[in-house]
């Protein structure tokens, strides 16, 4: 049923909706509206989950891991700071192979500080072992929850997941969502059966100490598990384009890309920008298209060869910097492309949520075409 909703509760009744057992979270700007409207829905028994109510995001994830551990569906939220302090716990969750599924409504890390959006925060964390999903809209940001779960608690993963939507943008915007009804998520998200859990009749341990004889083996399961959920995400993503219409079998997403001579990457909201402006540039007879990337980990660097081995260039937006290098996502098409002959230009834009515009999309496509540009777009020359 369509419904004009605010991003953060339409994710907060996608996820009640997938029937977490185990809810612990702690309230961050602007992640907070998502944990507030499941704490309500738990108080009035619409929710039947245990809440818990913690001091700070360490222990929002740590109790997390308790709970998968011990057999149950977890579900938190966080973002920018509240997830760096989490940071040590993100990387044991993926290692003890616990499917836990966490919004990141994304925001800019500081110092300085900023409540405003960018991709830092998830992009930092992007070698935790934990499948990444992008949302480009609040659509999106609501149905990838249910893939998430789908996905990760499949006992040939077993890996935990973020699904990312950008703060503020997507998170307080209000915008029609095609919600699901409670039978219908039932019927694509089955029951929750953990693989294994532990069990005083059948003890087993999870995390525990490494020598150096065994420590790679684990890295390597969790690489190979990682991989292999690119073809589960695409079964997964067509059996809910075929039950509900909406397909999310692709990791990548093209559009007007078919004769495109050049290609915009894009990741997160910045799409529904760029799309805008691609069509204005159609217009006037420029061929340019746009590749979204929706799943970021695993990496989809054959899918993103192959759709654009036709253009002629291709420049990647970051909403992010791996400083004293280029932007993270930049780097990674750069890596599936080559040997390919494309020149990549990537631009690092819209930090600490400076707008980004359709007029810049068309500056840095002229640019790009002209073989000129920065890696930082857009800087106030006069405060440098």
């Amino acid at each position: 049923m369509m419904q004009m909703l605010e991003g953060s509760l339409a994710v907060a009744e996608a996820v009640k909706m997938s029937r977490p057992q185990v809810v612990s979270a702690y309230p961050i700007t602007p992640q907070t509206h998502i944990v507030e409207a499941l704490a309500e829905m738990v108080a009035n028994c619409e929710l039947d989950a245990e809440y818990i109510t913690v001091e700070n995001e360490l222990s929002a994830l740590s109790a997390c891991v308790g709970a998968s551990a011990a057999g149950s569906r977890t579900y938190s939220a966080t973002t920018s700071q509240g997830l760096m302090l989490m940071a040590e716990v993100v990387f044991n969750a993926a290692g003890m192979r616990l499917p836990i599924i966490m919004s990141i409504a994304n925001r800019a890390m500081g110092a300085p500080l900023s409540i405003w959006n960018d991709m830092q925060d998830s992009i930092s964390l992007r070698d935790a072992g934990w499948l990444q999903f992008y949302a480009e809209d609040n659509q999106e940001a609501t149905d990838l929850h249910y893939l998430a779960y789908k996905v990760a608690e499949d006992h040939t993963i077993q890996l935990p997941a973020f699904v990312c939507f950008d703060g503020f943008i997507l998170s307080h915007t209000y915008e029609p969502v095609d919600m699901l009804t409670q039978e219908e998520v039932d019927r694509f998200l089955p029951k929750f059966t953990p693989y294994q859990r532990l069990d005083a009749a059948d003890p087993i341990s999870f995390g525990m100490y490494a020598t150096p004889e065994y420590y790679p083996e684990f890295r390597y399961e969790m690489d190979k598990a990682l991989r292999r959920s690119r073809d589960l995400i695409a079964k997964a993503g067509k059996e809910f384009g075929t039950l509900f219409g909406r397909d999310y079998s692709a990791l990548v997403e093209g559009y007007r890309l078919d004769d495109a001579e050049t290609a915009i990457v894009t990741m997160g909201s910045l799409g529904g920008t760029v799309k805008d402006a691609i069509d204005e540039m159609r217009a006037e007879g420029k061929r340019v298209g746009q590749l979204k990337i929706r799943v970021y980990r695993p990496f989809p660097a054959e899918e993103i060869a192959k759709i654009l081995s036709h253009v002629k260039c291709v420049v990647v937006l970051d909403k992010n910097i791996s400083l004293g290098s280029k932007g993270a996502v930049g780097l990674e098409v750069r890596d599936a492309l080559y040997g390919s002959g494309i020149p990549v230009r990537n631009v690092v834009l819209g930090l600490g949520g400076r707008d980004v515009r359709k007029r810049n999309i068309r500056e840095i496509v002229t640019q790009t075409e002209k073989g000129v540009g920065e890696l930082f777009y857009g800087l106030r020359t006069e405060v440098l």
